[in-house]
Protein backbone atom coordinates (compact mmCIF):
# COMPACT_ATOMS: atom_id res chain seq x y z
CA UNK A 1 0.00 0.00 0.00
CA UNK A 2 1.17 2.90 -0.92
CA UNK A 3 1.53 6.49 1.47
CA UNK A 4 -0.96 8.95 0.47
CA UNK A 5 1.02 11.63 -0.07
CA UNK A 6 4.49 12.88 1.12
CA UNK A 7 7.13 10.91 2.41
CA UNK A 8 6.77 7.67 5.21
CA UNK A 9 10.19 6.64 6.88
CA UNK A 10 10.57 3.22 8.40
CA UNK A 11 13.25 2.88 10.56
CA UNK A 12 14.61 -1.11 10.04
CA UNK A 13 16.61 -1.08 12.51
CA UNK A 14 18.55 1.49 14.93
CA UNK A 15 21.41 -0.26 16.19
CA UNK A 16 24.71 -0.25 16.35
CA UNK A 17 27.45 -2.49 14.74
CA UNK A 18 26.69 -5.36 17.60
CA UNK A 19 23.16 -4.43 18.14
CA UNK A 20 21.64 -4.12 20.94
CA UNK A 21 21.28 -6.23 23.28
CA UNK A 22 25.07 -6.85 22.58
CA UNK A 23 26.32 -10.47 23.00
CA UNK A 24 27.17 -11.82 26.49
CA UNK A 25 26.28 -8.18 28.02
CA UNK A 26 24.47 -7.63 31.37
CA UNK A 27 23.90 -4.25 31.01
CA UNK A 28 20.89 -2.37 32.12
CA UNK A 29 19.73 -1.43 28.10
CA UNK A 30 20.51 -5.11 26.90
CA UNK A 31 18.43 -6.56 30.19
CA UNK A 32 15.69 -3.79 29.56
CA UNK A 33 12.38 -5.06 29.23
CA UNK A 34 11.68 -1.97 26.49
CA UNK A 35 11.20 -2.99 23.40
CA UNK A 36 12.91 0.24 22.17
CA UNK A 37 15.70 -0.79 23.47
CA UNK A 38 15.62 -3.87 20.94
CA UNK A 39 18.16 -2.72 18.25
CA UNK A 40 19.35 -4.60 15.37
CA UNK A 41 21.45 -3.15 12.88
CA UNK A 42 20.11 0.55 11.09
CA UNK A 43 18.66 0.55 7.86
CA UNK A 44 15.61 2.56 6.70
CA UNK A 45 12.57 1.91 4.06
CA UNK A 46 11.62 5.42 2.59
CA UNK A 47 7.90 5.14 0.73
CA UNK A 48 6.65 7.90 -1.45
CA UNK A 49 3.37 7.93 -3.89
CA UNK A 50 5.92 6.99 -6.44
CA UNK A 51 8.64 5.34 -5.04
CA UNK A 52 9.62 2.23 -2.41
CA UNK A 53 13.30 2.02 -1.45
CA UNK A 54 15.43 0.87 1.07
CA UNK A 55 18.78 2.38 3.04
CA UNK A 56 20.90 -0.14 3.44
CA UNK A 57 21.13 -3.92 3.42
CA UNK A 58 22.26 -4.47 7.14
CA UNK A 59 23.09 -8.25 8.17
CA UNK A 60 19.58 -8.20 9.95
CA UNK A 61 18.28 -7.29 6.90
CA UNK A 62 15.69 -10.59 6.28
CA UNK A 63 14.69 -10.14 9.35
CA UNK A 64 13.26 -6.83 9.20
CA UNK A 65 11.82 -7.61 5.84
CA UNK A 66 9.84 -9.91 7.43
CA UNK A 67 9.03 -8.13 10.72
CA UNK A 68 7.21 -5.06 8.54
CA UNK A 69 6.02 -7.29 5.42
CA UNK A 70 8.05 -5.33 2.77
CA UNK A 71 6.80 -6.60 -0.46
CA UNK A 72 8.56 -3.50 -2.93
CA UNK A 73 12.21 -3.09 -3.20
CA UNK A 74 11.94 -0.44 -6.13
CA UNK A 75 16.23 0.61 -5.49
CA UNK A 76 18.74 0.90 -2.66
CA UNK A 77 20.71 3.45 -1.49
CA UNK A 78 23.80 2.49 0.17
CA UNK A 79 25.75 4.73 2.76
CA UNK A 80 29.17 3.10 2.89
CA UNK A 81 30.42 -0.45 2.57
CA UNK A 82 31.00 -1.49 6.26
CA UNK A 83 29.46 -4.82 6.80
CA UNK A 84 26.66 -3.68 9.40
CA UNK A 85 25.04 -1.97 6.38
CA UNK A 86 25.63 -3.98 3.56
CA UNK A 87 26.16 -7.76 4.51
CA UNK A 88 22.16 -8.37 3.90
CA UNK A 89 22.90 -8.06 0.13
CA UNK A 90 22.16 -11.11 -1.04
CA UNK A 91 18.72 -11.00 0.48
CA UNK A 92 17.67 -8.35 -2.56
CA UNK A 93 17.53 -11.33 -4.84
CA UNK A 94 13.82 -11.98 -3.67
CA UNK A 95 12.49 -8.72 -4.90
CA UNK A 96 14.55 -9.68 -8.31
CA UNK A 97 13.03 -13.30 -8.22
CA UNK A 98 9.01 -11.28 -7.80
CA UNK A 99 9.49 -8.75 -10.57
CA UNK A 100 11.69 -10.80 -12.42
CA UNK A 101 13.84 -7.59 -12.78
CA UNK A 102 17.52 -5.81 -12.12
CA UNK A 103 17.55 -3.81 -8.79
CA UNK A 104 18.69 -0.48 -9.07
CA UNK A 105 21.44 -0.24 -6.24
CA UNK A 106 22.46 3.67 -5.97
CA UNK A 107 26.28 3.98 -4.24
CA UNK A 108 29.69 5.75 -4.45
CA UNK A 109 32.34 4.69 -7.05
CA UNK A 110 33.95 3.44 -3.90
CA UNK A 111 31.21 1.53 -2.33
CA UNK A 112 30.95 -0.36 -5.73
CA UNK A 113 35.02 -1.01 -5.55
CA UNK A 114 33.87 -2.98 -2.69
CA UNK A 115 30.72 -4.51 -3.61
CA UNK A 116 32.90 -5.76 -6.87
CA UNK A 117 35.59 -7.42 -3.96
CA UNK A 118 32.83 -8.93 -1.60
CA UNK A 119 29.84 -9.91 -4.03
CA UNK A 120 32.03 -10.81 -7.18
CA UNK A 121 28.79 -13.39 -8.02
CA UNK A 122 26.77 -10.54 -8.25
CA UNK A 123 28.77 -8.55 -10.30
CA UNK A 124 31.02 -10.85 -12.34
CA UNK A 125 27.81 -11.88 -14.89
CA UNK A 126 27.73 -15.58 -13.20
CA UNK A 127 24.17 -15.31 -12.58
CA UNK A 128 23.55 -15.39 -16.21
CA UNK A 129 20.09 -13.04 -15.07
CA UNK A 130 18.30 -16.33 -13.23
CA UNK A 131 15.44 -15.40 -12.20
CA UNK A 132 16.01 -15.96 -8.58
CA UNK A 133 19.70 -14.53 -8.74
CA UNK A 134 20.32 -11.57 -7.50
CA UNK A 135 20.74 -8.95 -10.45
CA UNK A 136 22.16 -5.47 -9.44
CA UNK A 137 21.73 -2.45 -11.98
CA UNK A 138 24.79 -0.17 -10.38
CA UNK A 139 23.68 3.63 -10.63
CA UNK A 140 27.18 5.17 -9.19
CA UNK A 141 26.26 8.55 -7.55
CA UNK A 142 28.30 11.35 -8.18
CA UNK A 143 25.79 14.20 -7.16
CA UNK A 144 21.96 14.59 -7.20
CA UNK A 145 19.94 12.49 -9.22
CA UNK A 146 16.44 11.59 -9.28
CA UNK A 147 14.14 8.78 -7.58
CA UNK A 148 10.78 8.72 -8.06
CA UNK A 149 8.67 11.79 -6.94
CA UNK A 150 11.92 12.59 -5.01
CA UNK A 151 15.51 14.73 -5.70
CA UNK A 152 18.47 12.89 -3.88
CA UNK A 153 21.33 15.24 -3.25
CA UNK A 154 24.12 12.93 -1.75
CA UNK A 155 26.51 14.64 0.51
CA UNK A 156 29.79 13.14 2.04
CA UNK A 157 30.24 12.89 5.68
CA UNK A 158 33.21 12.08 7.25
CA UNK A 159 33.42 8.30 9.40
CA UNK A 160 36.73 8.46 10.98
CA UNK A 161 39.37 7.36 8.06
CA UNK A 162 36.54 6.68 5.95
CA UNK A 163 33.91 8.38 4.42
CA UNK A 164 30.09 7.96 3.95
CA UNK A 165 27.21 9.38 1.90
CA UNK A 166 23.99 11.11 3.36
CA UNK A 167 21.22 11.58 1.74
CA UNK A 168 19.21 14.50 1.60
CA UNK A 169 15.72 13.92 0.07
CA UNK A 170 13.47 16.66 -1.83
CA UNK A 171 10.03 16.31 -2.98
CA UNK A 172 8.06 19.60 -5.04
CA UNK A 173 10.92 21.84 -3.53
CA UNK A 174 10.69 20.73 0.14
CA UNK A 175 13.82 19.33 1.95
CA UNK A 176 11.49 16.81 3.88
CA UNK A 177 14.71 14.42 4.94
CA UNK A 178 17.93 13.95 5.93
CA UNK A 179 19.66 10.52 6.60
CA UNK A 180 22.84 11.10 7.93
CA UNK A 181 24.12 7.72 9.84
CA UNK A 182 27.79 7.27 10.67
CA UNK A 183 29.38 10.12 10.95
CA UNK A 184 31.62 12.23 13.22
CA UNK A 185 30.86 15.37 12.50
CA UNK A 186 28.71 16.98 9.41
CA UNK A 187 30.56 19.60 7.63
CA UNK A 188 29.14 22.75 6.44
CA UNK A 189 28.48 21.37 2.59
CA UNK A 190 26.06 18.44 4.25
CA UNK A 191 24.64 21.92 6.86
CA UNK A 192 23.81 24.15 3.92
CA UNK A 193 22.16 20.72 2.05
CA UNK A 194 20.09 19.95 4.90
CA UNK A 195 19.30 23.44 5.94
CA UNK A 196 15.69 24.14 7.78
CA UNK A 197 14.72 20.18 6.57
CA UNK A 198 11.65 18.84 8.26
CA UNK A 199 12.97 15.69 9.92
CA UNK A 200 16.58 15.11 10.19
CA UNK A 201 17.60 11.29 10.83
CA UNK A 202 21.41 11.46 12.30
CA UNK A 203 23.93 9.07 13.79
CA UNK A 204 24.10 9.58 17.79
CA UNK A 205 26.26 6.52 19.33
CA UNK A 206 26.76 7.53 22.66
CA UNK A 207 27.04 10.35 25.58
CA UNK A 208 31.17 10.02 25.62
CA UNK A 209 33.21 11.17 22.11
CA UNK A 210 34.30 8.28 19.73
CA UNK A 211 36.48 8.69 16.85
CA UNK A 212 34.28 7.24 14.04
CA UNK A 213 30.59 8.25 15.49
CA UNK A 214 28.91 11.60 16.71
CA UNK A 215 28.08 11.99 20.57
CA UNK A 216 24.41 13.09 21.82
CA UNK A 217 25.76 16.09 22.18
CA UNK A 218 27.73 16.43 18.68
CA UNK A 219 24.08 15.23 16.94
CA UNK A 220 22.02 17.84 19.17
CA UNK A 221 24.53 20.65 17.95
CA UNK A 222 24.57 19.64 14.18
CA UNK A 223 20.42 19.70 14.31
CA UNK A 224 20.33 23.12 15.71
CA UNK A 225 23.00 24.52 13.10
CA UNK A 226 20.91 22.89 10.28
CA UNK A 227 17.54 23.89 12.10
CA UNK A 228 15.96 20.81 11.56
CA UNK A 229 12.07 20.96 12.65
CA UNK A 230 12.86 17.28 13.79
CA UNK A 231 14.95 15.67 15.01
CA UNK A 232 15.92 11.34 15.32
CA UNK A 233 18.94 9.97 16.79
CA UNK A 234 20.01 6.40 15.01
CA UNK A 235 22.73 3.97 15.29
CA UNK A 236 22.46 4.10 19.05
CA UNK A 237 24.73 1.69 21.07
CA UNK A 238 23.51 -0.03 24.39
CA UNK A 239 24.96 3.09 26.42
CA UNK A 240 21.57 4.68 25.51
CA UNK A 241 19.18 3.48 27.15
CA UNK A 242 15.30 5.10 25.64
CA UNK A 243 13.29 6.47 28.11
CA UNK A 244 16.26 7.68 30.38
CA UNK A 245 17.58 9.47 27.36
CA UNK A 246 14.50 11.20 26.01
CA UNK A 247 14.42 12.71 29.27
CA UNK A 248 17.40 14.56 29.03
CA UNK A 249 16.62 15.75 25.12
CA UNK A 250 14.51 19.02 24.19
CA UNK A 251 11.14 18.78 22.61
CA UNK A 252 12.18 18.49 18.75
CA UNK A 253 15.41 15.66 19.40
CA UNK A 254 13.83 12.31 20.27
CA UNK A 255 14.94 8.70 19.49
CA UNK A 256 14.58 6.48 16.92
CA UNK A 257 13.38 2.71 17.66
CA UNK A 258 13.36 -0.33 15.30
CA UNK A 259 9.82 -0.19 13.55
CA UNK A 260 9.25 3.75 14.03
CA UNK A 261 7.36 5.08 10.96
CA UNK A 262 7.13 8.94 10.67
CA UNK A 263 4.96 10.28 7.80
CA UNK A 264 6.15 13.53 6.59
CA UNK A 265 2.53 15.22 4.48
Amino acid sequence: MKVAAGLEITFLGTGTSHGVPMIACDCAVCRSDDPRDKRLRTAARIRTPEVEFVIDTPPDFRTQVLRENIRRVDAVLYTHAHTDHVMGFDDLRRFCELRDREIPIYATPGVFEEFRRTFQFAFNGSSGGIRNYIRPEAHEVTGPFTLGDLTVTPTTLPHGRFETTGYVFSQAGRRLLAYFTDCNAVPEEALDAARGVELLVVDALRHRPHPTHMSVEQASAAAAAMRARQTLFTHMCHDLGHTATEAELPDNIRLAFDGLKVTLP
